[in-house]
């Protein structure tokens, strides 16, 4: 069994790439594309395509976007388990710009409808997989039941608690083996739950030491944060290395030529948590350097779930 099930959202993108993102009362011409979308629907695309089979768990509307996620998944080979709502399918607005950077605006439509109900009817999914892996686009509370019946029934966790302004509360964090955010997320979680305030833009910077000891006051479990350009530093609970010999390391960004980063979190959390299935044994670091070249790879292109390569732990050797 190497099975994840993915519990999330899908939007339709609406991207505009322009040479700089729009500052407020401007007018800019850019060029427009639209596609696949929502954190759930891109890393469920990415853990597909790095090789693992999958269950993407989601709410859709009836209508053309719902009937996109349908056709889109059938054509990537993930199985759909789609909570019917009356709201519109998910959407995002994205900006882009000449160096790949962007701002999103996410209309949650749909998203907003996946229920505890929902998660609690699919329990036999949900337990029978190797690995859940959660995002926050969907509501909390949706989310949290869904990482609780995993917990219960012995499945591995993985959140990435995403976006930072989402919804969170402590007892959802103890619910995740493996915890994922980036350094706006974890500076956020750091504010909102531990009363430790910290710059965005200075978790990088910090040392090893102290990094460590921030990621332990927040969770006792795996936490996992990734620095965009820097890499990724992973902190353990240090009787539990997950098959590590240290309870804290980075590991360095690989080197490629960014063209959008839109969507490189999720594939990082889709081909980490493809590789915790695929090999549950190794160790942990094996997982974190696939998922850090496979994320490098996915700005190498643009868009989102469009851009996630198809590249499996054994291409990566």
């Amino acid at each position: 069994m190497k099975s994840v099930v993915v519990a999330g959202s899908f939007n339709v993108d609406h991207v505009w790439r322009c040479d700089a993102l729009p500052a407020p009362g401007a007018t800019i011409a850019g060029r427009y594309s639209t596609g696949p979308g929502g954190k759930g629907f891109n890393q469920a695309v990415a853990a597909r395509r790095a090789g693992a089979d999958i269950t993407f768990v989601c709410a859709l509307g009836d209508d053309a976007g719902g009937a996109l996620a349908r056709q889109l998944a059938a054509a990537d080979g993930i199985a759909l388990a789609a909570e019917a709502s009356s709201e519109p399918t998910g959407t995002a607005g994205i900006y882009v710009d000449s160096r790949g950077r962007n701002s999103i605006v996410i209309g949650p439509g749909a998203n907003a409808s996946l229920s505890t109900e929902f998660m609690a009817a699919n329990a036999a999914l949900i337990g029978g997989a190797r690995v859940l892996l959660a995002q926050l686009e969907s509501p909390v509370e949706s989310i949290e039941a869904a990482l609780g019946v995993a917990r219960e029934a012995g499945v591995l966790t993985v959140l990435n608690a995403a976006p930072a302004n989402a919804p969170s509360t402590i007892g959802l964090l103890k619910l995740a083996d493996v915890l994922t955010p980036n350094e706006t997320e974890f500076a956020a979680l750091l504010g909102r739950h531990v009363g430790e305030r910290v710059e965005a833009d200075d978790v990088a910077a910090l040392d090893g030491a102290s990094l460590h000891a921030l990621c332990r006051k927040l969770s006792g479990n795996t936490v996992v944060v990734t620095l965009g350009a820097v890499g990724v530093f992973v902190s353990h609970d240090e009787e539990r290395l997950r098959g590590d010999s240290q309870p804290y390391y980075r590991v360095a960004a690989e080197s490629v030529q960014v063209v959008d980063t839109t969507g490189a979190g999720d594939a990082f959390n889709g081909a980490l948590v493809a590789s915790l299935a695929q090999a549950p044994d190794a160790a942990f670091i094996k997982h974190v350097r696939f998922a850090n070249q496979y994320a490098a790879r996915s700005t190498e292109s643009e868009g989102a779930a469009a851009a996630m390569p198809r590249m499996t732990p054994a291409d990566a050797g």
